[in-house]
């Protein structure tokens, strides 16, 4: 009797030690491979940027008319984790395919959070979601990126 015990606490402490170092190998898996919005940095446009593609140079000539510059971006392009975070009039959390379906021609989609200070002084923060449909980039949906 005394050796089973002993076999059958080896192996449970065996399986214990495997569980564990799974789920613990998972959780800093998750916690390390996170490409959030933690690691995208804010880009200063002023009348001396360079766009680098259309939406860029579509959101600093409207800031230019509005009279806003500084303004601050966040291009967050294509990234399917940020587009989960994403909460706005038309979507909440929204995979490319319910973007798909929402918009039957999409080509494409960027994902652009927005930092600039209103005209009462106050700054105002909001992510904007372009889509391209028919070769034609327009607003998608606008909203935040929840934490």
């Amino acid at each position: 009797m005394n050796k089973i015990v002993k076999i059958l606490l080896i192996f449970l402490i065996v399986d214990a030690v495997i569980i564990g170092g799974y789920f613990g190998f998972k959780a800093l898996r998750s916690q390390g491979g996170n490409s959030g919005e933690d690691t995208y940095e804010w880009i200063r446009i002023d009348e001396y940027y360079y766009p680098q593609d259309f939406i860029e140079e579509f959101i600093m000539r409207d800031a230019e008319e509005r009279d806003l510059l500084p303004i601050f971006i966040k291009n967050y392009g294509r990234d399917s984790k940020v587009l989960k975070k994403f909460r706005g009039k038309n979507f909440a959390g929204p995979s490319e395919t319910q973007l798909r379906l929402k918009y039957r021609n999409l080509e494409d989609w960027q994902l652009v959070e927005i930092k600039f200070t209103a005209e009462v002084g106050r700054e105002a923060q909001r992510a904007v979601l372009y889509v391209q449909e028919g070769g034609e980039w327009k607003v998608g949906d606008n909203g935040v990126i929840s934490q």
